[in-house]
């Protein structure tokens, strides 16, 4: 009775959080509603007893990806208004329908395949960890390497967003210089 009280409440927690960060147009509240989601996702892993799954899911994504998100805000000015040029719709749901089905296909052939087994044989008695790691490294190493590289490209990504225009150095131009750079990169983005 316990856990499907507990199930439901963080269901409904989880669901609220993330879609205050998908609609809300202020990048704070999103940033804080996303870690608040975070944690609430690591409820379910400590409700089926995999304490260490809970665990790195608050210390990874709550406390490292979040401190990345927030200082990645830092460079980027959220007071302004994005406009984006989006092109036919019907290509964009297309082609995001495709990638993911392609995704699910990838991610979900090594885990249902019966062909992948584990070499090492689970022992008796051992930990929670040495158990995920066992696993994580034999039925699940191709996701687990798709996500190591996702993440390498993410970080190379933010690197080149944040490296733009840091040729100029915003303490030794007055105001109106200031001015007219931003002048010059609202006329490009429009």
């Amino acid at each position: 009775m316990f856990e499907a009280v507990a199930f439901y409440l963080f269901a409904f927690l989880t669901i609220a959080m993330f879609f205050i960060a998908v609609t809300t147009s202020q990048a704070l509240y999103a940033l804080t509603a996303l870690a608040a989601g975070m944690i609430f996702i690591s409820a379910f892993f400590f409700i089926l007893g995999a304490d260490f799954l809970g665990a790195v899911q608050i210390v990874v994504y709550s406390g490292a990806v979040m401190a990345l998100y927030a200082f990645g805000m830092m460079f980027f000015d959220t007071t302004r208004d994005v406009k984006e040029k989006n092109g036919n719709k019907y290509i964009v749901i297309g082609l995001s329908v495709i990638s993911a089905i392609l995704v699910v296909a990838i991610f979900s052939a090594p885990i249902v395949s019966e062909n992948i087994t584990a070499l090492y044989p689970m022992v008796e008695g051992a930990g929670n960890t040495q158990e995920v790691g066992l696993v994580l490294f034999t039925k699940y190493l191709v996701p687990f390497e798709v996500a190591a590289v996702m993440l390498l490209v993410a970080m190379i990504a933010g690197i080149v967003l944040a490296g733009k225009d840091m040729d100029l150095s915003l303490t030794l131009l007055d105001d109106k210089e200031i001015e007219e750079i931003k002048n010059k990169k609202i006329k490009k983005v429009l």
